[in-house]
């Protein structure tokens, strides 16, 4: 009954699916189940703004339907990950969160292909079960509701630390601005914690066209312009900022009596991609990100692009380099070795750092945004493997083929709240032909 069912939607989506078909059997095997269930998920996870990513789990029960269109009609089970939508990760980078916080999902999708690569999503549905993950309401009466919090409170200060520099990073003004006060703040708890904060920002004597960001040495001008920002932020259950929004008003000061001269000690200068100078500035680099992302593995530069240091109460290191996905696994290893040496097929990310050395003071602050570089992930399988186990199929009429069991995804990673992956074999009982 199920099969005619997915066999009729598929027929009003595309009557050309009833005049013409071929059977075609279906597998675990089969790259073209991977890729359509690959596009659904994707397409289902590009549809959240804020969360956390869904990793696939396994393939329940599907068809395909051969005409002058191929259409994959499949069920399937989700897991929620530990990728925020905002990492610019694929759902295949991430893990599984712990299972009692994890939420999870079953959706129903038609997926079209046509010709030999462009696969589309005719109709998905997805249900989710929320997990039961911590949420801090013991201190409230009203669960949910927005409270006031103390302009001084400890939990704003990393959302204005990233609010100041998305500022910086992103107003069209000529200098870098400095926090000045916290006027008012709001929290909200829900499946993490939503903030809204109002507070004022300075221009500061650091032009942006010398200073990539605020140093001790940016002091406040009095004379200089003033703004006011009103930031919306929501901090995922693992501290991270998942979702950040700002709206900012500036208002005109007084003219600047005394402009900065356009060559100033202190100002960056480029320096060459190899220099030895380099060497610690990296090494602290290279450590933060493999203590903030979530990977499995080890990552590792491969190659410098470009790199600038400037003189301040210390020096400040502003890099941007290529990283690398090693062979050595955080599992295996406590840290990062000379002898872990980058996978050949691994992911590679494109970063940007920056590092404040004060070596009199053992000090050293760093700070790594990278993203994904562009790369199909199918397309770095190598031929003839597939990210399922096996499957039985049985043919039926009108050109289709059927799932008898389910394809469990054994490309996810291990880890909390993955179950234990079955033998290589499917261990499925036989249907009855």
């Amino acid at each position: 009954m199920k099969l005619i069912t997915v066999l009729l939607l598929c027929s009003r989506l595309l009557p050309s699916l009833t005049q013409e078909g071929a059977p075609q059997e279906i597998d675990c095997n089969d790259e073209d189940v991977f890729q359509a269930v690959d596009v659904a998920l994707k397409k289902f996870n590009t549809g959240k703004t804020i969360g956390n990513q869904f990793v696939l789990y396994r393939v329940m029960e599907g068809t395909k339907m051969v005409g002058s269109e191929t259409f994959y009609s499949f069920k399937y089970q989700i897991k929620e990950g530990n990728c925020s939508v905002q990492s610019g990760l694929t759902w295949q980078d991430c893990h599984y969160k712990d299972a009692e916080e994890a939420a999870s999902g079953e959706c129903t999708a038609v997926v079209g292909k046509r010709g030999t690569k462009k696969f589309s999503v005719a109709t998905q549905a997805c249900e989710i079960t929320p997990g039961n993950g911590p949420v801090m309401t013991a201190k409230y009466t009203c669960l949910g509701c927005v409270y006031p919090i103390s302009t001084d409170s400890s939990e704003l200060e990393p959302i204005l630390k990233h609010a100041i520099q998305h500022f910086n990073n992103h107003t069209d003004h000529s200098h870098l601005f400095a926090l000045e006060e916290v006027k008012r703040a709001q929290r909200q708890v829900v499946a993490g914690l939503n903030f809204e904060i109002t507070y004022s920002i300075v221009q500061t004597n650091c032009s942006r066209k010398h200073f990539r960001l605020l140093t001790p040495e940016c002091k406040s001008l009095p004379n200089g312009d003033v703004g006011e920002c009103r930031d919306n932020a929501f901090v995922n259950i693992d501290q991270k900022i998942a979702s950040f929004s700002q709206s900012c008003d500036i208002y005109p000061g007084e003219d600047l009596s005394h402009p900065l001269p356009e060559n100033c000690p202190g100002c960056p200068r480029s320096i060459p991609a190899n220099s030895p100078e380099l060497t610690e500035a990296l090494g602290h680099a290279i450590r933060k990100l493999n203590t903030e992302n979530n990977h499995a593995f080890y990552f590792k530069i491969d190659t410098v692009k470009k790199a600038t240091s400037q003189v301040v109460s210390g020096m400040i290191y502003t890099m941007e380099f290529i990283a690398r996905e090693t062979e050595c696994s955080k599992e295996s290893n406590t840290e990062l070795t000379a002898n872990c040496e980058a996978k050949p097929a691994g992911q590679s990310l494109n970063c940007n750092a920056n590092v404040y050395l004060k070596p009199w003071e053992n000090k050293a602050e760093a700070t790594v945004d990278c993203q994904a570089l562009e790369m199909s992930t199918m397309m770095r399988r190598p031929p003839g493997f597939s990210p399922f186990r096996g499957v039985q199929v049985q043919e039926t009429k009108a050109g289709a083929t059927r799932l008898l069991n389910s394809c469990e995804y054994k490309g996810r990673p291990s880890g909390a709240g993955a179950e234990s992956p079955p033998g290589s074999e499917a261990e499925s009982s036989h249907s009855a032909q």
